[in-house]
């Protein structure tokens, strides 16, 4: 018997213009074709799309490289989607080998539940709490079991499995790979099975990951999902993707000084990238901001618009108002609105103290050797005025000392 055809759904105004929105930034969208019936028929029905995103919590903390997906969904939450934020507690026990030349080391149960509690308050700086599915995958990972997991493992071949990159890439150099890493797709292909989702987002590193969700969702009788997958940020450097290991990031749970900061710091060229991947402005505001300055603007007014609108997402409009203003009272030799202050004794006789060794302990180089490295580098300050000799010492009294553009102290010897 054969099965009656699909209903086809108009492809309206709205329909093109939440496509518009789906490819903004997007690097791929899989398969676009279907993503549109699917927008169609939820327009159509006024049945929302469920739209997944997983995170593992393998740190804890998120950067700003980790919204560019987030922001997506928040986009596609503002469409009146279903956005389900899912915490891969059960995945992290096996370790995500994407991108990895060895086996990843998988974290405890403890330090997965600590990293966890910090993830949902932090993705919620940016996504809708109050229209936002929170779920953890160990709900149905746990559940499977041992006769679960081998039939599961039995819905995909080996040979599809070393298709991936990654997998192909060590064993033809040689290095282990371990059985279990064969489970973190699958498991998580699984979850959008149990979630029953109709687009998965991730990083272009999850594409392979991404791809078994609509063959497992195939395997199991449901519609598949497409896929869309958003570039990997470079970070501060303009090369590396942005990470704390290569410390090349922006924490969204860092001041709002440093913040702004931060971003102030990025090339020119890297600025626009930032923006149609971070921003919230329009495409046309952006090419609008773009042709001003290709015109003659300053690109600063660019960047620190940019910085100003990142800070605030984060913080407050108020703070990134207060950051812009203390990074142009820093810039201009000004004082930072809160300085750390300390007070130290000296030594017996009241000897004065040597500069490199007052910059160890005021916790602003490692060691009195890094302190003379910073001098002779001219990143030293004392009361406003660089500091060029390392002999020089410093006697009863406060002295603001300054490490660059962003590290101050204000010491009091006696």
């Amino acid at each position: 018997m054969n099965q009656a055809p699909a209903p086809q759904f108009p492809v309206t105004e709205r329909v093109q213009q939440s496509l518009a929105v789906s490819l903004r930034g997007c690097d791929e969208l899989i398969p676009q074709e279907d993503w549109v019936k699917k927008l169609a028929r939820s327009e159509a029905t006024g049945t929302p799309l469920r739209i997944k995103l997983g995170l593992d919590p393998t740190a804890p903390d998120i950067h700003v490289g980790h919204t560019v997906v987030l922001n997506k969904m928040r986009q596609l939450q503002d469409l009146g989607h279903t956005v389900i934020f899912l915490i891969g507690d059960f995945t992290t026990l096996i370790g995500d080998p994407s991108g990895r030349n060895s086996t990843r080391p998988p974290l405890t149960r403890e330090q997965i539940e600590a990293n966890a509690q910090t993830y949902y308050r932090q993705a919620s700086m940016v996504l809708d709490p109050a229209r936002t599915e929170i779920r953890y995958n160990s709900e149905w990972g746990d559940a499977l079991g041992s006769r679960g997991m081998i039939q599961l493992a039995a819905r995909y071949t080996v040979a599809r499995m070393m298709e991936r990159n990654d997998f192909h890439d060590r064993f033809k150099a040689g290095s282990p790979i371990s059985v279990h890493e064969f489970l973190y797709p699958l498991m998580q292909g699984y979850d959008s099975v149990a979630l029953k989702s109709d687009l998965e987002l991730g990083g272009t590193d999850q594409k392979f990951n991404l791809l078994v969700g609509r063959h497992l969702q195939a395997e199991y009788g449901q519609e598949p999902q497409c896929i869309l997958t958003m570039p990997l940020l470079e970070g501060l450097d303009g090369v590396e993707k942005m990470s704390k290991s290569k410390n090349n990031f922006i924490g969204i749970s860092e001041d709002a000084n440093t913040m702004y900061a931060k971003v102030l710091s990025i090339s020119d060229t890297l600025m626009w990238r930032w923006y149609t991947l971070l921003s919230f402005r329009s495409l046309a505001e952006i090419e609008t901001l773009k042709a001003e300055v290709q015109a003659g603007r300053n690109p600063k007014d660019a960047k620190v618009a940019l910085a100003r609108e990142i800070t605030a997402r984060f913080h407050s409009a108020g703070a990134a108002e207060l950051a812009q203003q203390d990074f142009i009272n820093r810039s201009q030799g000004g004082l930072p609105d809160e300085i750390a202050e300390l007070s130290l004794p000296l030594a017996d006789g009241g000897a004065p103290v040597a500069i490199g060794a007052l910059l160890r302990l005021a916790g602003l180089a490692a060691s009195s050797g890094e302190g003379n490295r910073l001098i002779e580098g001219g990143g030293v300050r004392v009361d406003s005025a660089v500091v060029s000799d390392k002999g020089l010492k410093l006697g009863a009294g406060t002295y603001v000392l300054q490490i660059g553009k962003r590290r101050f102290a204000r010491v009091t010897l006696a």
